[in-house]
């Protein structure tokens, strides 16, 4: 953006896809950068969050340093606008005595986005909630791109789970006043959420896969597949074997209280002063962010499941589905794109994710205090992905 462009956005008082703030808070803006994703005048372009700026167009006067950007980055990664919004930040302009800087907001492709579970929209040159025939709206443009987006065809509400989509997930997706304020029938409901498409009558593929009472009729190979090896190979003989599927919203807990329960073990280790020493095998919170994000980036259009295989002094965790979109072996795992926007979101929505596109990072901080080491990632797989976590070094 020039400094030409930036004018003229600031001069341009009645603009519908433009805001003007001073205020870094999240609160403001999350809300804001969620209005202008839902793009709902469909002007199919970029809208402008003009940072340092007043409601007249005058300059603030503001300093803007890196403090302030870096809490700008944050709003596209901690998970409270969701799906995850495309920003683009500017340089910051010194103009009139003041710094200024533009947030570029793009169009969503997945519409309705929610900012801490509410829907937000722009009417005119202002902000508002969107209600239930304006939230239709905006599902019914959506674009399904992403796999868990389209239509499980076959299937029908009777193949969901209504207990846990209305107990267990939609009170923590939608904040308590949208939920209360209206009585949209369950399909509805859903389908603003991504699990239902209303044109095809049918549960999307995420639908089916977060809330099925037997996924596996449509979509084979969603299960994750365990294995306990009693050597450092697998002909070695299998120890121990458990399979693990049914419905996401299930699943996460079974597999996440597995991991705790039966692969994490501790010891005591005395060095030469006799003072004692707690060591665990494999850090839990690294081997739950790596098997989530296995389960989150895998290819669900494949038969094969993810295999979680533990040796003697290794685990190896294999998903269908190599580096997707922008992620490549040069910018991995710095970069970030989502096969699956739907249940990124909703794992996010449960807590198995904390923030997006610092898994794998704070995985291998994790196992490196731990005494594990790095993971290794194969990145050459070009139809799976596979890591290996060593054992603890002083396991022994």
């Amino acid at each position: 953006m020039q400094e030409g462009e930036l004018r003229q956005l600031m001069a341009d008082l009645e603009a519908d896809n433009v805001e003007r703030t001073i205020s870094f808070r999240e609160d403001k803006l999350g809300p804001a950068v969620c209005a202008l994703s839902n793009d709902f005048p469909n002007h199919k372009k970029p809208g402008y969050i003009l940072l340092g700026v007043k409601d007249n167009g005058e300059v603030a006067g503001l300093n803007i340093g890196d403090k302030e950007l870096q809490m700008l980055g944050a709003i596209r990664s901690n998970g409270n606008v969701l799906p995850q919004p495309s920003l683009v930040v500017s340089e910051v302009f010194h103009i009139d005595g003041g710094d200024v800087v533009a947030l570029e907001v793009k169009p969503s492709l997945y519409p309705p986005v929610r900012y801490a579970g509410v829907c937000w929209i722009r009417v005119g040159p202002r902000r508002a909630k969107a209600n239930t025939q304006e939230e239709k709206m905006l599902t019914e443009r959506r674009i399904a791109k992403s796999y868990d987006l389209l239509p499980a065809v076959g299937a029908t509400l009777d193949d969901i789970s209504e207990d846990y989509f209305n107990l267990s997930y939609l009170p923590l997706a939608i904040d308590e006043e949208t939920l209360h304020a209206n009585g949209r029938s369950s399909k509805q409901k859903m389908a603003s959420l991504r699990f239902f498409d209303l044109k095809q009558n049918c549960p999307t593929n995420a639908g089916v896969l977060m809330f099925g009472l037997n996924p596996l009729f449509y979509l084979p190979g969603a299960y994750i597949q365990y294995v306990k090896f009693k050597g450092d190979e697998m002909t070695d003989g299998v120890d121990f074997e458990k399979v693990f599927s049914g419905a996401l919203i299930t699943l996460l807990k079974d597999i996440d209280n597995f991991v705790k329960g039966n692969i994490i073990k501790g010891r005591i280790l005395r060095n030469g002063s006799f003072q004692e020493e707690s060591i665990k095998n494999y850090s839990y919170w690294a081997l739950r962010e790596l098997i989530m994000n296995a389960i989150m980036h895998r290819d669900y259009d494949s038969n094969a499941p993810i295999y979680l295989y533990e040796f003697s002094s290794r685990i190896e965790i294999v998903n269908p589905g190599g580096l997707y979109g922008d992620v490549t072996p040069d910018n991995f795992p710095y970069a970030s794109d989502y096969r699956n926007i739907v249940i990124a979101e909703s794992m996010k929505v449960l807590g198995y994710v904390n923030r997006f596109n610092y898994g794998i990072q704070n995985a291998k901080k994790e196992l490196i205090a731990n005494g594990n080491g790095e993971p290794l990632f194969d990145l050459g797989l070009i139809t799976k992905f596979k890591v290996t976590i060593p054992i603890n070094q002083r396991w022994g």
